[in-house]
């Protein structure tokens, strides 16, 4: 099926910078949203970790773990992609765990998983990171892009 004398999409290891890589993961690394997510996982770790294995029953410190980790993966993901039908891919994908995250919550908060005040303290997180999300998301540029032909973010 694969050629072993394909060209690996024109990829050089000559190409390779590591000073340019470690450079750019720097700049991502201390980009307000990502210091955000990664400051929602550890507190919604640190939740989980109180969470009595005996009553989650349905495994929603899992789930909520899930949902925190994703947060960084996809600003990472959308300052890989650069091309804005890539970055707004990301941040719909982010939207959307930061939501059930904070859903989660509320569950959690039912079924007497957690702490009251943690809960709080993770959904105020949440919320500064949507205001952090929003400000990222428009600065995407719109004309750093290659259509899809799928039809989204036009």
């Amino acid at each position: 099926m694969f050629d072993d004398e394909d060209d690996d999409f024109d990829f050089e290891s000559g190409d390779f910078d590591p000073d340019a890589y470690r450079r750019e993961q720097e700049r991502i690394h201390n980009l307000p949203i990502y210091k955000k997510a990664v400051e929602i996982a550890d507190i919604t770790k640190a939740i989980t970790e109180a969470i009595d294995p005996e009553k989650d029953v349905m495994e929603i410190g899992q789930q909520m773990l899930g949902n925190a980790y994703m947060l960084a993966a996809k600003v990472v993901g959308a300052e890989g992609g650069d091309l804005y039908t890539l970055r707004m891919e990301c941040a719909v994908v982010i939207k959307i765990h930061a939501r059930e995250l904070t859903s989660q919550t509320t569950l959690c908060k039912m079924e007497e998983l957690a702490a009251d005040k943690y809960l709080q303290l993770l959904r105020d997180e949440i919320d500064s990171f949507r205001l952090l999300f929003i400000d990222w998301v428009n600065g995407f540029d719109k004309e750093n892009d290659i259509q899809d032909n799928w039809g989204l973010f036009y």
